[in-house]
C-alpha cells in the first residue's frame, strides 16, 4: 500500500515525522513531500511565477521512507509529487499531522486540508489529520488513531475518491470520549490588526485575534454534532469534505429571477 504524505507545518515538524515513521514501521510504502518551512494558512495557493525546487531529505525519517523538502506551498508539494517525484501513483494521500485544529470555516484557509484536497482532486482518497493544540507535543494518540484509520481504509478501500478531515483532541488516549462523524461548523474570530512601526520607520500590520464563537449554521434536529463542539468534548471527529463549493439552496432561490430569462447576449 503506497502512501504520499504532505503538510503545511514544514518538513521539520514533529507531526509529519511521527505519522510517516509509524506508517513505515507498519509496512506501508511511504513518500513524504513537505514545504521547506512552515506554510500554514496558505489555503490552496499554487506557485505560478517562480520555479519550485525539491531536495531529497535523508536521516530525518525511517530508512524506508523517500522524502523531499519543497520550496512551494502545501498544494505544490502534492502536485509536484504526483507529477514528477513518485514512480507510481499512491493509494492514499495524507496531510499532517497538523499542529493545531482544522475545524469549521478554518478549513478554507488550511494548507493541511488543501494538501489533502489536491490528492482528492486527482482522484486519490485523501485524509487530513490535525491535533487540536498548538502547544501539545504528544502526537501518540493522533498517530494511534491514524494507524487504525489507515488499516480500516486498507481493508475496506473506498469505492470512489473521498476527502476526510480528521481532528484529534489534545488529551491522553484514555481520555478520548470516542470517534464521531461531524458536520462542519462556522468559526468566527475577533480579528485585530496591530499597527506597528519597523526599524526603518515604515508602518506594518500584524494580524492577531482570538476565536469569538463556534456557530452551528444549520440549527435544528441533527444526528451529527458540529466539529468544534465535538472536539471540545474530547471526541475525534471525521468530516467528509468535497471540492465543489456550489450552494444548491441558493441555486434554487435564484431559479425564478426574471432577468435570467430576459437577458440575452449576442
Amino acid at each position: 500500500m503506497r502512501i504520499l504524505i504532505g503538510n503545511d507545518d514544514g518538513i521539520f515538524s514533529q507531526g509529519v515525522r511521527s505519522l510517516a515513521n509509524a506508517l513505515a514501521e507498519d509496512g506501508y510504502e511511504v513518500t513524504v513531500v513537505c514545504p521547506d518551512r512552515e506554510r500554514s494558512a496558505t489555503g490552496h495557493s499554487l506557485t505560478m511565477h517562480q520555479p519550485i525546487r525539491a531536495e531529497a531529505v535523508e536521516s530525518m525519517f525511517h530508512p524506508a521512507i523517500k522524502a523531499w523538502s519543497c520550496s512551494g506551498t502545501p498544494s505544490d508539494c502534492i502536485k509536484l509529487a504526483l507529477g514528477a517525484l513518485v514512480d507510481r501513483m499512491p493509494d492514499f494521500v495524507l496531510a499532517g499531522i497538523n499542529h493545531g485544529s482544522n475545524i469549521g470555516t478554518d478549513i478554507l484557509y488550511s494548507g493541511t486540508v488543501s494538501a489533502a484536497m489536491e490528492g482528492y482532486i486527482e482522484g486519490i482518497p485523501s485524509v487530513a489529520f490535525s491535533l487540536a493544540s498548538f502547544t501539545l507535543r504528544d502526537f501518540a494518540p493522533a498517530v494511534t488513531f491514524a494507524k487504525l484509520m489507515m488499516k480500516q481504509l486498507s481493508d475496506r478501500p473506498p469505492r470512489e475518491p473521498m476527502l476526510l478531515n480528521v481532528n484529534i483532541p489534545p488529551v491522553p488516549i484514555d481520555r478520548i470520549a470516542g470517534v464521531t462523524l461531524a458536520r462542519q461548523g462556522v468559526r468566527r474570530y475577533t480579528d485585530v490588526f496591530q499597527k506597528r512601526i519597523d526599524p526603518r520607520g515604515k508602518t506594518y500590520y500584524w494580524l492577531a485575534g482570538e476565536v469569538l464563537e463556534e456557530i452551528d449554521d444549520e440549527p435544528g434536529n441533527h444526528s451529527l454534532p458540529i466539529d468544534a463542539m465535538a472536539v471540545a468534548q474530547n471526541y475525534i471527529t471525521i468530516t467528509p469534505l468535497q471540492a465543489k463549493l456550489v450552494c444548491r439552496s441558493t441555486l434554487t432561490q435564484m431559479g425564478d429571477w426574471e432577468w435570467l430569462e430576459k437577458l440575452s447576449i449576442s
